[in-house]
């Protein structure tokens, strides 16, 4: 049995999806921590258990123990210390996928202090805004040039950021060398008071409207994710787990980190510098992970790549999540591999909130069913919840209390430690904005913003968020399904459907489209889409417009940024 699962779950096994949903429960600990309670006593029950296998680009591998996780861990908490980082400080992160990710992360959760893990592809705009609204005390990044010269360039900006370090081979100017902090200081180290509901981890929106808002997070959160790994990733003891992301996306902590170390399975990292399907099919041949989970971006390439010569037999179960997967790629994948990819969804905001889990049999295109404790409705714009077939906002009903309960300005100045909700895995809020808290986040309820319908085996479909809507005629339109009919189509290798105004009809459904390998834009290409979409669908959603394009607008965190190719076509059109 595995020592540390048993600890926070009174009930392990299943028998059925059921069985699941009616009786799963999460022990939260009021003094749990993270690093302490599962990392270090990993490090106590087995040293030598793998913790990490790490590869990059030059397929250089390294391992690393739980035991050498610890003892990294407690230097880097002594070197935080010593660099006058204390509980309750906020730190950023911009650390690719480079080891340190790990051996900070739990130095940090270690002294009590608040981790912001953020992507690489940051501009200095970025930088400057997220370490001024979020008070960031402390930078620590890779040694990669633009990643500097955007800091370099924001760092005057930043009234509050006290310290830079660079861990790398090239340290600027002005700025530590963390790698040689984290080598003088101290083995030693001893527990430090933490509670459950204290801050831990901040992410940023992804930003699909407006700027990015703070999710933040207490330390309750790894529990919740027990759910995301042991039961959806279906992440095995002792088994590599590869979740491929950079460690400043959310998919970070729901693939890379908590959930998994939990479950007892070492984690798989492929640091790429660039993203290629061959390179990524060539790491997953030297990390050799038993389960396996991406965004539908990479399975979409995957598909079009000669998988003839990769025998990925090894492994037993892959899943995906991030935006929804078209049936033409799972089935497509399931042709060329024999492995049936399971759906998730949920948000920065959470843990998993629906899945296709193991009990579950795929149905392609749907994300399976609702997660137990979130209490997942749909429900629509009066309240109420949805019937079978019909749209609603995806929303969790039993959400506890507001993170902003108190009339305090203080609430607004500190990060919270409000009360804990029902269950972990939930976020506490947008820190530091009220009005969009109390928007999305009120009276017990959170809703989440995605639209989905129900079928009548209690299966979730997505429809898109709520803004991506597309009203035509007094239809309604969900993207998505829009979207899985142009990409059963050979030439499609990515689309964004959206909403463009139209003088008779008030809006039409216009699809963008990036054309795959060996196709070029023509008016006939046009109309066979157009036609393809009317047999696949009902015909009143065909894309009116379609227009051809080399790239799709994303943001940082790889999502298709359709808000951005609506406001053009509306401004256009003003």
């Amino acid at each position: 049995m595995n020592e540390i699962l048993s600890r926070y779950l009174p009930q392990i096994e299943f028998d059925s999806y059921e069985d699941f949903y009616a009786n799963y429960k999460c022990n939260c600990p009021l003094d749990f921590n993270f690093a302490y309670d599962v990392a270090d006593e990993w490090a106590r029950l087995q040293p030598e258990k793998l913790a990490l296998l790490w590869t990059d680009d030059t397929q250089e591998m390294k391992a690393f123990t739980f035991s050498e996780i610890k003892r990294l861990s407690d230097k880097a908490a002594n070197a935080l210390l010593a660099l006058g980082i204390k509980k309750g400080d906020v730190v950023k992160l911009i650390l690719k996928q480079r080891p340190g990710v790990w051996v900070l992360m739990c130095a940090l959760s270690k002294i009590g202090a608040v981790c912001i893990p953020g992507t690489y592809q940051l501009t200095a705009k970025d930088l400057e805004y997220r370490c001024n609204i979020a008070d960031v005390k402390l930078l620590i990044t890779v040694d990669d040039n633009e990643v500097l010269e955007s800091i370099a360039a924001a760092r005057s900006n930043c009234p509050k950021l006290e310290k830079i370090a660079v861990i790398g081979k090239t340290i600027p100017d002005g700025c530590l060398d963390m790698r040689a902090e984290i080598e003088k200081a101290p083995e030693d180290f001893k527990r430090m008071p933490t509670d459950a509901k204290d801050p831990m981890l901040i992410y940023f929106s992804s930003g699909t409207t407006g700027l990015p808002k703070m999710v933040i997070h207490n330390h309750s959160l790894p529990l919740g994710h027990i759910v995301t790994a042991k039961y959806w990733h279906c992440a095995e003891d002792n088994g590599v787990h590869l979740t491929q992301t950079d460690s400043g996306w959310a998919k970070f902590a729901w693939g890379k980190i908590y959930g998994q170390w939990i479950c007892g399975a070492a984690i798989g990292a492929y640091d790429t510098e660039k993203f290629t399907p061959k390179g990524m099919l060539d790491a997953i041949m030297r990390l050799k992970p038993v389960t396996f989970c991406a965004p539908a971006t990479v399975f979409r390439y995957l598909i079009k790549e000669d998988l003839s010569g990769y025998d990925l037999g090894f492994i037993r179960h892959t899943s995906v999540a991030g935006e929804p997967l078209s049936p033409e790629v799972y089935n497509k994948f399931k042709e060329l591999t024999g492995l049936e990819i399971y759906e998730g969804f949920g948000q920065s905001e959470t843990s998993v909130m629906a899945a296709v889990f193991k009990w579950l049999k795929v149905k392609p295109g749907s994300m399976g069913k609702p997660a137990p404790l979130f209490d997942l409705k749909l429900i629509d714009e009066y309240g109420a919840v949805c019937d079978e077939g019909i749209v609603g906002n995806m929303s969790i009903t039993k959400a506890g209390k507001n993170m902003y309960e108190t009339d305090s300005t203080e609430a607004e100045k500190t990060p919270p430690v409000i009360g804990m909700s029902d269950f972990p895995g939930l976020f506490r809020g947008y820190w530091k904005d009220r009005e969009v808290t109390a928007k999305s986040w009120n009276n017990g309820v959170y809703r989440t913003g995605d639209m989905a319908w129900m079928d009548d085996d209690g299966y979730l479909w997505f429809v898109g968020r709520n803004d991506d809507v597309i009203k035509c005629s007094g239809y309604r339109i969900g993207p998505f399904e829009v979207e899985s009919a142009l990409m059963e189509h050979p030439s499609v290798l990515e689309c964004a459907v959206t909403a463009s105004p139209d003088a008779m009809r008030g809006q039409v459904v216009k699809a963008t489209v990036v054309l795959a390998r060996g196709f070029s834009a023509s008016d006939e290409l046009k109309r066979e889409l157009q036609n393809h979409v009317k047999r696949v669908t009902a015909p009143y959603k065909y894309p009116r417009i379609i227009e051809f394009v080399s790239e799709l607008p994303k943001t940082i965190s790889g999502k298709i940024k359709r808000v951005d190719i609506r406001m053009k076509d509306f401004e256009e059109k003003e």
